[in-house]
């Protein structure tokens, strides 16, 4: 049956974009990680992570959103773009250039918030702000690498894996911020009602900048 080659490469083409965006969203996402370290490190500052945070958010909850974006559905207009090159690997110039700059974007936050807490309550409260921020971002993020259009085209509920992901990302570290256990056997310190919400406000911000990119890129092409 002739039919089934359609589906077939359609099959294929979401496949390898899933695989593809969920290595964006990895690489981006530890990007960010890297320049935060590298930005203390020239500044002889303290590091702004422990090792426990970072296995927190790389065993925890990088793996759920990057899961849901395995499980996106096709694009309507997957089939009317071109064939993709045979001989183009994965990291290609654009595609490196894309992950630096999200990276950026997410470390230039988490590096904000990091500062916040280093002023206001020394290098206990800037770790647990940055660690914080970055959890967050990067579960924000889940929702950027889902395709390469806004989330207003794509729609927020068409995959219900991400925000299934999304949310118990964020109970997993509101497990952690709030429960004393929790916040003795992750090594962070207790934060105020405004810190907190410079946080949700600081990891919020990369996302609008991304989808307010996209946005207008659409209505460029439209």
């Amino acid at each position: 049956n002739f039919a089934t080659i359609i589906k077939a490469v359609a099959n294929g083409r979401n496949v390898y974009r899933n695989i593809k965006n969920s290595i964006q969203f990895l690489l981006s996402g530890n990007m960010a990680g890297i320049l935060c370290v590298l930005y203390t490190s020239i500044k002889a500052l303290p590091l702004p992570f422990a090792p426990v945070h970072l296995l927190f958010i790389n065993l925890l909850t990088d793996s759920l959103p990057a899961i849901a974006i395995g499980m996106e559905p096709a694009d309507r207009d997957l089939l009317n773009q071109p064939p993709r090159d045979p001989k183009e690997g994965i990291l290609s110039f654009p595609f490196a250039g894309k992950i630096l700059f999200q990276g950026f974007l997410i470390g230039a936050a988490t590096m904000w918030a990091w500062e916040m807490g280093y002023s206001q309550g020394g290098e206990a409260i800037a770790s647990t702000m940055a660690f914080s921020t970055l959890t967050l971002a990067r579960l924000f993020h889940g929702f950027n690498c889902r395709s390469r259009h806004s989330i207003f085209k794509i729609g927020l509920t068409s995959n219900i894996y991400s925000i299934g992901a999304f949310f118990g990302g964020v109970l997993l570290l509101a497990l952690v911020i709030f429960v004393p256990v929790m916040r003795t056997l992750f090594s962070v310190s207790p934060l105020s009602g405004y810190q907190i919400g410079m946080i949700a406000l600081l990891a919020f911000i990369p996302t609008v900048i991304i989808q307010l990119y996209k946005v207008m890129k659409e209505h460029v092409h439209a």
